[in-house]
């Protein structure tokens, strides 16, 4: 029993042990991405994790959390991210505040980023963190982030895409509708902005999106390598028979073998990295494998459609404490190493899990199970046969002080023969401690940006990963373990230097995400929907002066229903009716006089349908929004319309003494059909004031009242053109059709000649007065001269009747 239960325990202890050993690995595994620093213009300064140097920034330096960039005046800076370009505009800062495989958190404190995201998983996060705002990028799209000189306000310009900016308490949408200005730190105070011109720096960042839009690479790397678009224009594809498509670079020098133009570096958590001095060699140093086809170099991609994993170095390392070069001052340490390649497995310095493993390699290089499997296992390298070793020119070695220093390895590569490589041991990294010029670079010192500007605190919506405790802190134990980086568990234990940077982060808690329409007005003049209020509140005044306008208009709208509802709406001609009846007065004269100006007031019978047209603003709201604002400004006016009435009664006290009774009856004909002219009574209307000199009447009213009517009134207006004597004013509109009538006033004289029966002139000299083209009726009084030589008879017969 005893035997069993220690067999258990000793199981048990295994057990665990393994555990803890793969879950540790796991949890230590690096970041399958990072950033690239692809491009520089002008003074662009760079300070590592942990450091507070500054020195000149290196194209092609991978970005690791903890790392900061700074753009300088007229500079600009694009950085690479997986499917993400971040591009710096001049006076600029960037820190990047995590990295790793489901996150992209920046931090920007001051300056413009041009943001081009064109992948985001749904497990992928992208995050801008400002002194105002936390600003998530939620699709792909393009997206413009700047933060002014003093840190107090944020632009969001969206220009495709959707983002969501965070604040105290509060969170909104924002998309490519509507641009904004945030201020504060809990998204209050804030304006919309106008929809920005793409500038000198925009116009930049198209052009350098347009590269990666049509680059040729594509088709044949996965999109998960960074870097691949700088291929295009530095190389060839080919297809080789043994490995498929191959990148062939162009100029480049007879002797030239891959890693050999750049030099070494320290990054965290990698260790020894790569960084290669060709504007192309990225994506060839840390993705794929070289082959060398027949005296050429060619670079083999790894699959297409897999998830890259970038590494820091694809290279097999030669010789170990003892690998001694010789040079002009003698025999002095050295390091070599050549290239892996393809179906060769490269085996990391760094702890990591068995997915990584199986990852950083499948997805660089076309390898099978067991040939990883077997690699994992075994811990001994020296078994394994490299393609590459036996390449010449392939293995590049340098003295150890120009590794260590970050020095250019070009400068001083020493050629090694066939044989010292072959004697050599190979292992998976050199047994060399890194310096602070291995962290730093070999690059010359830059100025520092000002103090303020990283010491800016910003407002975050994810935890940033843990601030580097820099090189000092770990130098120690570097040194324990050359060539060795510590994991994360060990870095952990250690405490930062004094004075080592620190980023100033505030975590926000998650608020409820409001779309813009709920957005607080803006502060400034906004652009949008409320720029048109504002334009239209001032429109309805303007058409309050203007009557003739909106009568024209109504009269030529389409058929007669029309035309009464907009004769409604212009609120002038209601007064100017109730002015008409002033020619009413000469009913005063005489009565007979009166009688004949009666026939004027045809345009009464008009005013009649007054109130009826005022009732029709119900139906105008499918009118245009003109009349439907002059129909209110008309509603006062319906009063004046009782007084349209009245001239009725005074028609009707005249009617017995212009004639019999069927005069009346005609009368009423004429009304109804007066009435059809209704809706051209606006013009009528319009000229009324033209009547007014009808009061001169005063003299005899026959011929005043018959000669204005002519002038003022238009065809349409034939009944008051009647007036001339009584009768035949009354009987024009009823021998005539109503349409014609009102159109041509020239039928007067046909029309007068039938009406001789009722004389009641009297005294009146109305024949006088008539007009010249009517034939007047002889008077009794005044005999009427008719045929030249026929007059001196009928006279002698006047005179000698009344003798006889």
């Amino acid at each position: 029993m005893q035997k069993q239960s220690l067999g258990f325990r000793v199981l048990g202890f295994v057990v665990g042990a393994a555990f803890f050993v793969f879950s540790g690995a796991a949890s230590a595994d690096p970041p399958s991405r990072v950033a690239r620093l692809g491009y520089t213009a002008g003074a662009v300064s760079f300070s590592p994790a942990g450091e507070n140097d500054w020195v000149q920034a290196t194209v092609n330096r991978p970005l690791t959390n903890g790392d900061r960039l700074w753009t300088d005046a007229g500079a600009r800076a694009e950085v690479q991210a997986g499917g993400a370009v971040v591009r710096m505009n001049a006076n600029t800062s960037v820190s990047v505040l995590n990295l790793d495989d489901q996150i992209t958190q920046l931090q920007l404190t001051q300056g413009t980023l041009n943001v081009r995201v064109r992948r985001l998983a749904p497990n992928q996060v992208f995050e801008v963190d400002t002194p105002n705002l936390a600003f998530t990028l939620r699709q792909p799209g393009e997206y413009r982030i700047a933060v002014d000189p003093d840190g107090n306000a944020t632009d969001i310009i969206v220009r495709k895409g959707q983002g969501e900016a965070l604040g105290e308490g509060a969170a909104y949408l924002i998309d490519s509708r509507q641009p904004y200005r945030f201020r504060g730190t809990d998204l209050s105070d804030y304006e919309y902005l106008d929809a920005a011109r793409p500038d000198e720096f925009d116009r930049w960042a198209a052009d350098r999106d347009r590269a990666f839009d049509n680059s040729v690479s594509a088709r044949y790397v996965s999109r998960d390598v960074v870097g691949y678009q700088d291929l295009d224009a530095n190389g060839s594809w080919r297809v080789d028979a043994t490995y498929g498509n191959v990148w062939i670079p162009n100029r480049v020098a007879a002797d030239w073998a891959p890693y050999r133009d750049g030099h070494w570096a320290w990054i965290d958590p990698w260790g020894w990295t790569w960084v290669d001095d060709a504007p192309w060699g990225f994506a060839v140093s840390h993705y794929g494998r070289w082959t060398n086809l027949r005296g050429i170099w060619g670079w083999v991609p790894g699959p297409v459609r897999s998830t890259a994993y970038y590494a820091p170095a694809l290279v097999v390392f030669v010789g170990g404490d003892n690998f001694r070069l010789t040079i002009s001052s003698g025999n002095v340490g050295g390091v070599a190493w050549f290239p892996l390649a393809p179906r060769e497995v490269f085996r990391p310095s760094y702890p990591v899990s068995r997915g990584y493993f199986e990852n950083v390699n499948r997805s660089n290089t076309v390898i099978n199970n067991t040939v990883i499997n077997n690699t994992y296992n075994t811990t001994n390298v020296t078994k394994v046969v490299y393609v590459n070793r036996q390449v010449p020119g392939a293995v590049v070695a340098v003295p150890t002080t120009t590794f260590v220093q970050s020095q250019p390895v070009s400068r001083a590569a020493v050629r090694v023969n066939r044989e010292t490589v072959a004697r050599a041991a190979v292992a998976v990294s050199p047994s060399v401690a890194p310096t602070e010029r291995s962290v730093r670079g070999a690059a010359v010192p830059a100025d520092k940006p000002p103090a303020r500007v990283f010491e800016r605190p910003v407002v975050a919506r994810s935890a940033p990963a843990a601030a580097h405790v820099g090189f000092a802190a770990q130098q120690q134990q570097l040194t324990l373990k050359p060539g060795k980086p510590l994991d994360d568990a060990a870095r952990k234990t250690l405490k930062p230097a004094a004075d080592a940077p620190r980023s100033v982060v505030k975590v926000l808690a998650p608020a409820q995400v409001a779309p813009p329409k709920v957005l607080p007005p803006p502060s400034a003049p906004p652009q949008g929907a409320a720029q048109p209020q504002a334009a239209r509140q001032p429109t309805p005044p303007v058409l309050v002066p203007q009557p003739a306008e909106p009568r024209g208009k109504a009269d030529q709208r389409g058929n007669g229903q029309q035309r009464a509802q907009a004769i409604a709406p212009p609120p002038p001609p209601p007064l100017q009716r109730a002015v008409e009846p002033k020619p009413a007065r000469p009913q005063v004269g005489p009565s007979g006089p009166a009688t004949q100006a009666q026939p004027q007031w045809p345009v009464p019978p008009k005013l009649a349908p007054a109130p009826q047209v005022v009732l029709p603003p119900p139906p105008l709201p499918g009118a245009r929004p003109e009349s439907a604002r002059v129909i209110k400004q008309a509603e006062p006016s319906q009063p004046l319309a009782v007084p349209r009435p009245l001239p009725l009664p005074a028609q009707i006290q005249a009617e017995p003494r212009t004639g019999p009774g069927g005069r009346a009856q005609q009368r009423e004909n004429d009304q109804q059909r007066a009435q059809p002219i209704v809706p051209v009574s606006p013009a009528p209307v319009q000229r009324a004031p033209e009547s007014k000199p009808v009061p001169p009447p005063v003299a005899p009213a026959v011929p005043m009242t018959q000669a204005p009517p002519q002038r003022p009134v238009p065809p349409k207006l034939a009944p008051p053109a009647q007036a001339v004597p009584p009768e035949p004013a009354m009987q024009h509109p009823a021998n005539a059709a109503p349409a014609p009538a009102a159109r041509q006033p020239e039928p007067r004289p046909p029309v007068a000649a039938p009406r001789p029966p009722p004389p009641p002139p009297q005294s009146h000299p109305a024949p006088q007065a008539e007009p010249r083209g009517q034939m007047p009726t002889p008077a009794a009084s005044r005999p009427h001269d008719r045929g030249n030589g026929r007059d001196g008879p009928k006279r002698e017969e006047d005179r000698r009747g009344p003798q006889g």
